[in-house]
């Protein structure tokens, strides 16, 4: 399957009111080409490098549509809730959580890259959108975004096609991936499942094979 990269966004370090953190969540659009390696796009920076950024967490992804869901929870963020504003690298059109699976591997302008993980939302969407509650609204929903890690470093720029090379997890969208996770209590042959999928970030398999290991311990 192949959709198309609508706008990349990059961006660099400034303090997220109100308390002023300092925070990569603020994008701009760019037309031009960018370079993207192993650690992300050329130009882009975040703040926090134990929560985002990293080889598992090179390039954010975003489905534009999903911002209808914050305008028609919150009708005052129309104009507000657009494509960047939460941080994303990647928008576009045509591919959402439903359709994703971890371990998907998408050919991007002239670099590869793999989804390995959903975004797990954090307190600092509610800081930029201004609204109590829309973290936890994002896990919720499901509407996270998720990241890639880079397999070939190459370049993207807005118009690129993303095309779909290959799927090691056909049954693993990201959307029961998140619903896998989230339960009370899962299945631990499940989590064992999920935590020996292909391509799933390093971290988020030995927790979830942990867990798994517990609710065994636990009978």
């Amino acid at each position: 399957m192949t959709t198309i990269l609508a706008t990349l966004f990059i961006g660099d370090l400034r303090p997220l009111p109100p308390e002023g953190q300092m925070s990569g969540i603020f994008k701009h659009p760019t037309r031009e080409r960018i370079a993207v390696g192993t650690h992300g796009l050329e130009g882009d920076r975040q703040g926090d490098l134990r929560h985002h950024g990293g080889p598992d967490k090179a390039v954010h992804h975003y489905p534009a549509e999903h911002y209808a869901a914050f305008i028609q929870r919150w009708p005052q963020l129309a104009g507000i809730a657009l494509p960047g504003v939460l941080g994303e690298n990647i928008s576009g059109t045509g591919l959402n959580e439903s359709q994703v699976c971890i371990g998907d591997i998408y050919r991007i302008g002239s670099a590869v890259l793999q989804v390995s993980q959903p975004r797990t939302p954090c307190w600092k969407i509610s800081h930029r959108l201004g609204v109590d509650k829309a973290s936890q609204f994002v896990a919720e929903t499901g509407i996270t975004g998720w990241y890639y890690r880079v397999l070939e470093p190459g370049s993207l720029a807005a118009g690129d096609t993303i095309e779909r090379i290959a799927r090691p997890n056909p049954e693993l969208t990201l959307a029961s991936y998140w619903q896998a996770i989230h339960q009370h209590r899962p299945d631990p042959d499940l989590l064992e499942r999920i935590a020996a999928a292909p391509g799933l970030a390093g971290d988020k398999a030995a927790r979830h094979g942990e867990r798994a290991r517990w609710l065994r311990q636990q009978g």
